[in-house]
């Protein structure tokens, strides 16, 4: 998650919008009042939206262009006001899912109705392409923290497998959840020494 996060209050000027996203290289941005409410989002469609002129090559012909109705000049008359939000708690992999699922850009973190933060698309991507040697490193701390058993970890494009003589179903499972919640780990499976697999 993203914070502080760079928002833009609902009586700012649309341009003004237009500028922070261009310069800053977002896709969404929220907004919020002076106590940091998150009022809605205001994405690259909303204030392109009533502002581009029609192709002057249809102009060609004199027939008259379809009158554009004004668009407003403030964030408050073009911004998406129904949200997706998540809560801090909220686990990458479901963000994740939600934003592919939604065709989300990205995620306002809520406190209640404050905004605390933000998570983007790319945000996501970095958990995703982290290194497997500190994948590696967090799921063997984490096993190693959890203390029933020793495991051996090998990562190989987020892929965990896990090693451990003598484990039962239940030292199992408890593994395959607590390498699961490493920062991308995509996959986790364990290998059956027994069985030479």
């Amino acid at each position: 998650m993203t914070s502080p996060v760079v928002t833009v209050s609902p009586d700012a000027p649309v341009k003004e919008a237009a500028r922070l996203l261009v310069t800053r290289g977002f896709a969404v941005l929220p907004v919020v009042d002076a106590d940091d409410r998150l009022l809605g989002v205001v994405t690259e469609a909303d204030l392109l939206r009533n502002r581009l002129l029609p192709d002057p090559r249809e102009l060609i012909h004199n027939q008259p262009p379809e009158p554009i109705p004004p668009a407003p000049s403030e964030v408050a008359g073009v911004m998406t006001t129904e949200v997706v939000t998540a809560t801090p708690d909220r686990h990458v992999a479901e963000l994740g899912r939600l934003m592919v699922d939604r065709h989300l850009r990205a995620v306002p973190v809520v406190d209640g109705d404050r905004l605390v933060g933000i998570v983007s698309r790319v945000d996501v991507l970095r958990t995703i392409a982290r290194d497997d040697d500190a994948i590696s490193r967090d799921v063997a701390g984490h096993l190693s923290a959890a203390g029933r058993r020793r495991w051996d970890v090998a990562v190989a494009d987020g892929v965990v497998t896990l090693s451990s003589e003598g484990a039962d179903e239940t030292d199992r499972h408890i593994a395959t959840v607590v390498a699961g919640c490493a920062p991308g780990v995509v996959d986790v499976r364990i290998r059956d020494d027994a069985a030479g697999r």
